[in-house]
């Protein structure tokens, strides 16, 4: 390796000791640097190869045996309004829940208590992926009922947005509850490429916050803003909110998880939401 290490062509020597090179000096020991350029030490100095993805991370974090898509919908509403807003979904979301035409389900419908106010959040599940969600959107053009509810509705909001998510495999797929109790959204903005890190976390952590059957369930983003993360807990009030958290940390392994996890985070919020009365999730 040594003898390598000190070569030089002549012409690089010409051109190290000139303050003027020819250009021919200049075209003769580019070419003598050029050999063997992939294995070369002087590039391997320079270039970091990284081999390249061969699976998407929806492919690797969601799950396989299904084929679910969700929505979450996010509607700030004029506060004089919420009552109204409440009363009329409640009168039409369930009848598209019900109608076996329309393949698309009710998962949850809430209202945010605390963080951002006089909100609503609905989230639907799609199951059969996309060509569902496409399938739904078809025939919604052509309901009567529903392009009136559209047109109503349109006049109690403030704004609106959504995104289109998959569930994290290692969750629980949410299912319908009795209540009374109040749910947690816990949203975390992750920074772009941390996704899969995140994953592998959670999948060993979520453990450690089933014994209370707490965990409704974990998505992520695949349209809208991405590297998102939502996870959606359950509790029968705020004091057990804050007993079940405290339990985590007397649990070995928990604050590992905390540790790695907590620096792939440009953002996080949390709502405390309520369910309506149409929800499943009560």
């Amino acid at each position: 390796m040594a003898p390598r290490l000190c070569s030089i062509s002549a012409a690089a020597r010409r051109l190290l000791g000139s303050p003027k090179p020819r250009a021919g000096d200049v075209a003769a020991a580019a070419r003598f640097y050029s050999k063997d350029n992939e294995g070369s030490w002087f590039r391997s100095l320079f270039v970091h190869k990284v081999d390249p993805r061969k699976d998407a991370h929806s492919t690797l974090l969601s799950k396989k045996e299904t084929s679910n898509l969700y929505k979450i919908q996010f509607h700030n509403v004029k506060p004089e309004c919420l009552d109204a807003y409440n009363s009329l979904t409640e009168a039409v979301l369930p009848k598209l829940h019900l109608d076996e035409d329309y393949p698309c389900s009710l998962v949850g419908n809430w209202n945010t208590w605390y963080g951002e106010q006089d909100q609503a959040v609905h989230l639907w599940r799609f199951s059969g992926g996309y060509p569902a969600l496409m399938d739904c959107m078809n025939k919604l053009k052509s309901n009567k009922e529903y392009l009136e509810f559209r047109k109503e509705r349109s006049q109690m909001l403030l704004s609106r947005r959504n995104q289109m998510l998959l569930e994290f495999s290692f969750w629980n797929e949410p299912q319908p509850r009795a209540g009374p109790n109040i749910y947690e959204l816990r949203t975390y903005k992750l920074k772009p490429g941390t996704m899969i890190e995140w994953g592998n976390n959670w999948a060993r952590a979520i453990k450690y916050r089933q014994e209370n059957q707490e965990a409704v369930g974990g998505f992520f983003s695949q349209i809208g803003e991405l590297y998102v993360v939502h996870h959606l807990w359950a509790y029968k009030d705020l004091q057990s909110r804050e007993e079940t958290r405290n339990a985590a940390w007397r649990k070995r392994g928990w604050d590992e998880n905390v540790y790695y996890t907590v620096p792939l985070v440009r953002h996080m919020e949390s709502r405390i939401m309520i369910p309506l009365k149409i929800s499943p999730l009560q």
